[in-house]
């Protein structure tokens, strides 16, 4: 099987997306264990929510060290993204908490 020739700069942003795949499953992952919700299950849930957790988690710590930029694979990222997470969730939770008030509130 022949080898795939990537251009330098590409390799290296190749390397950071699966970085940051693996990362937000590990992440997506334990929040859910952590944090047992009525939550959708399976591998891609999993990953977009360790994903977003991530992403919210790492700007929110970043805007608190004024705008200092953190690696995610990092005791403090790594606790920063589990926080995300868990927001994400928590939200999650509201809005489908909202969406079956509102669905009862119809059907009477």
């Amino acid at each position: 099987m022949p080898e795939l020739d990537l251009a330098p700069t590409a390799q290296q942003w190749l390397n950071v997306v699966l970085i940051w795949v693996g990362f937000g499953t590990v992440v997506g992952f334990l929040a859910k264990v952590i944090l047992p919700l009525r939550q959708p299950a399976g591998s891609v849930p999993s990953l977009l929510l360790g994903l977003v957790g991530s992403l919210i988690g790492l700007l929110i710590l970043s805007q608190f060290f004024g705008g200092r930029q953190f690696n995610p694979i990092s005791p403090l990222g790594f606790l920063a993204a589990i926080a995300g997470a868990f927001l994400v969730l928590i939200g999650y939770r509201g809005l489908c908490g909202m969406l079956l008030v509102r669905k009862k509130r119809a059907g009477r």
